[in-house]
């Protein structure tokens, strides 16, 4: 512990890259379940230490009513990550970047 928000880390080699001190607010508290390690080529982090999060499936299908309009959001599950962690996207936006989840014509609602 640096201070009272701020955490130095041990990392493994092939993370040598990555910056080692993260706010608190950037941790999630692990018991050490081996089955919740996820092996970084899996992720496919790039040389600039980003990656991109992709959809592999759509949960549910949601149509908020606004004044004018509606608006349609699907909740999307992200690979590397549980049910719990699906977020909100609209749909338009998820239709134009990823179609193929769309393909069958079955989104939940």
């Amino acid at each position: 512990m640096i201070d009272n928000v701020a955490y130095e880390l041990e990392l493994p080699q092939e993370l040598a890259i990555v910056h080692r001190v993260f706010h608190i607010s950037m941790l999630k508290k692990c018991m050490g379940d081996p089955s919740l390690v996820i092996p970084t080529e899996d992720i496919g982090i790039k040389d600039s230490l980003s990656y991109e999060d992709i959809p592999i499936q759509i949960l549910n299908r949601q149509v908020h009513k606004l004044r004018t309009n509606e608006v349609a959001s699907v909740k999307a599950l992200w690979r590397n990550q549980f049910v719990e962690e699906a977020t909100w996207e609209t749909e338009e936006d998820m239709k134009k970047r990823y179609p193929h989840l769309f393909e069958s014509g079955e989104v939940p609602n």
